[in-house]
């Protein structure tokens, strides 16, 4: 069993940058997919970015919404996810999850029901 815990959320004002961290624990062997994902209120829970961890070259997929702003990597020695967001936008405020699977397929896909473990969540608010 893999256990998830994210840090690093908080407010920030349009513009600025966050960076969000994922320690894994437990089973972290088990893990082939990792993946950041966001939820605002009243809206559908979305997934931002993957990381396939067994791929030749870390495959990794965007949501074209944070394409050149956000950028997901993964610290293998210390079984950590990180999620580095910058030029912050309003729309960016939500609750940031992050997912573990032990399925390729849920990193293509980037659905949220495809991924098995996830974590508590950390708040990010982006306002002025």
């Amino acid at each position: 069993q893999v256990h998830l815990a994210e840090s690093g959320g908080g407010s920030v004002e349009p513009g600025g940058s966050l960076t969000l961290a994922c320690v894994a624990s437990g089973d972290t062997y088990t893990r082939a997919c990792m993946g950041w994902f966001r939820q605002a209120p009243g809206k559908e829970r979305e997934g931002v970015a993957t990381i396939y961890l067994r791929g030749k070259f870390g495959d990794i997929t965007y949501a074209e919404s944070v394409k050149g702003r956000f950028t997901i990597s993964q610290d293998n020695a210390n079984n950590t996810l990180f999620l580095e967001m910058n030029s912050l936008k309003p729309e960016d405020s939500a609750m940031y999850y992050c997912a573990a699977d032990t399925t390729y397929g849920a990193c293509s896909s980037r659905r949220w029901t495809a991924f098995e473990t996830w974590g508590q969540g950390t708040q990010v608010t982006v306002s002025s």
